[in-house]
């Protein structure tokens, strides 16, 4: 047949080997319905927030334009203007204040990111956001799964998403986005040639029976043998022989995940994920700054990363992809001598407190644009491979640019930047900004530069939190949006509403709480989820 193992198992010939009695399975030429293409949740996450008010568009809810965008941090984006979706009016979980106002007194880092995709509080817990000794609330972990986890235990391969951390530096818990479960960080994969390897084991490198080409075309495998085990199923045969049947069909549902037609050595060339690229980054030192550095034509490291998840979602290996940017990086390739968490407090260094660095409003919009070409390069990617019924991956799937906080140095987490690019399928609403906390067109961009520039304070107090967003604004909790993406995948719910496994019902429900003062004093209120549901005005019927 000319298939490697991989696509054997998965392609027809994996059929017959679980069905070894379904005879007619050797000769048939099976006329298959086409299956609809899968769709694709796919993530980067950023740390340290943005300058707000360069960032969004001056309109916060209605139809957007590439004008729109133009004058905005997120021009690289307007040649895809028709497919971007930008959910406004979202706030994230436990945020850290001087006052114990909105989350818990653990840690300013830990805490937005060890809750953001968990919606779950860190323990040990502590009321004393300035004491940060070890012993008191360190290491500061998440108490539940996070959304990757949810989602990869029903849609994913072994019940894991694929999470590449981009630069390969390794996430404590004051950075670590992912939990496989209550307290358990998951590290993911650092380097790019593990995942490159798993994925050339799909390639198909010779001729196929035409029932295997059918399924490395986009033919379900169960789709394939349908008409044999019906035809079976009908048959008076020992209750032994029905538990083999039924062994089969499991089996088949298991391993009968179509490999897309674009799961070729070729696609992975014209994306730019080739060995010699994926080695460059591999071999490159951190300490060289591989995120910008030029490994191949129009490509640099983080560029390649990117390559690989769009070749994860061509070849179907996993719907569940998070490109995990460093936390605390020395952008070296973009000329600047301070690492961004420095940057991001304005002062140079952790301090919450100081003097304003020279320029460095200018040397965040620097970092913001390398962000934004970056997204919009995976972007590109997604909407450059064909699916069978004439689509692109873009449009089935939803690829998310997540931001840690909203402003760096005030650190809030209302008014949170998020940007989709692609509808799931049809089930989002795209080409527009949509204000899901009231629906106001002008929604406050916040105060980004309400200090270091020329005309306003050189100093700086991040405790006041003066560089963000008004808090009475732009509240919506978050959960409800991760209800939108799992509704959109196909995740299922318990009758509680709770995403699980087995569930039949719609997801309504996600995390411990949904409302940022809930998490004062770590788990000690009811676990309550305040506004159940998803968004509905970011769907596409809305």
């Amino acid at each position: 047949m000319g298939m490697n193992r991989r696509i054997f198992l998965r392609g027809l010939g994996g059929a017959v080997v679980a069905a070894p009695f379904l005879a007619s399975l050797a000769s048939r030429r099976a006329k298959a319905q086409s299956v609809a293409p899968p769709k694709r949740l796919i993530v980067m996450f950023t740390h340290y927030g943005c300058i707000t008010n360069r960032f969004f568009p001056a309109k916060s809810h209605g139809p957007l334009t590439a004008a729109d965008l133009l004058s905005t941090t997120l021009a690289p984006l307007a040649p895809y203007v028709g497919k971007l979706l930008i959910p406004r009016g979202i706030r994230t979980m436990n945020e850290w204040t001087a006052g114990l106002l909105r989350g818990q007194g653990n840690d300013t880092y830990g805490q937005a990111s060890g809750s953001y995709f968990t919606c779950q509080p860190l323990t040990p817990n502590s009321d004393n956001p300035f004491d940060f000794s070890p012993s008191v609330k360190f290491p500061p972990l998440a108490m539940g799964p996070s959304l990757d986890h949810v989602m990869a235990q029903q849609l994913s391969p072994k019940g894991t998403p694929l999470l590449m951390r981009v630069g390969n530096v390794t996430d404590g818990p004051q950075s670590a986005i992912s939990y496989s479960a209550a307290s358990t960080i998951f590290a993911g994969v650092g380097q790019p040639t593990p995942v490159f390897s798993a994925l050339t084991g799909l390639f198909q490198a010779g001729p196929m029976s035409p029932d295997s080409y059918q399924a490395a075309r986009g033919k379900s495998v169960i789709d394939l043998v349908r008409d044999d085990l019906d035809t079976l199923s009908r048959l008076d045969m020992s209750n032994s022989d029905k538990q083999k049947l039924q062994a089969w069909t499991d089996l088949l549902h298991e391993t009968g995940m179509a490999i897309g037609p674009e799961c070729s050595q070729d696609t992975a060339t014209r994306q730019g994920a080739t060995q010699a690229n994926v080695d460059a980054v591999s071999h490159g030192a951190f300490g060289e700054d591989v995120l910008t550095a030029q490994i191949s034509d129009g490509l640099d490291g983080a560029d390649v990363h990117s390559a690989l998840a769009v070749l994860a979602a061509a070849c179907n290996s996993n719907p569940i992809i998070f490109l995990k940017y460093p936390p605390n990086y020395l952008f070296k390739g973009l000329g600047l001598s301070t690492q961004a968490g420095g940057l991001a407090t304005r002062i140079g260094t952790a301090e919450m407190v100081g003097t304003c660095m020279p320029g460095v409003i200018d040397m965040l919009l620097q970092i913001d644009a390398y962000y934004t070409r970056k997204f919009a390069k995976l972007v590109g990617l997604l909407d450059s491979i064909p699916e069978a019924d004439g689509s692109t991956i873009l449009d089935n799937s939803a690829a998310v640019w997540f931001q840690e906080v909203s402003d760096g140095c005030a650190r809030n987490h209302n008014n949170i930047p998020i940007i989709q690019a692609g509808s799931a399928g049809g089930y989002f609403k795209t080409g527009w900004t949509v204000n899901v906390d009231g629906g106001s067109a002008t929604l406050s961009n916040g105060n980004s530069e309400s200090v270091c520039t020329p005309e306003t304070s050189d100093k700086v107090d991040g405790t006041k939190q003066s560089t963000g967003t008004d808090p009475t604004l732009a509240n919506a909790p978050v959960n409800k949006y991760y209800c939108n993406l799992m509704n959109a995948l196909g995740v299922k719910a318990g009758e509680d509403g709770f995403p699980a496994v087995g569930g039949t019902a719609e997801v309504i429900k996600f995390g411990m709480y949904d409302k940022t003062e809930d998490f004062i004093h770590g788990d000690i209120n009811p676990h309550v989820i305040h506004d159940p549901g998803e968004f509905t005005a970011l769907k596409a019927n809305a």
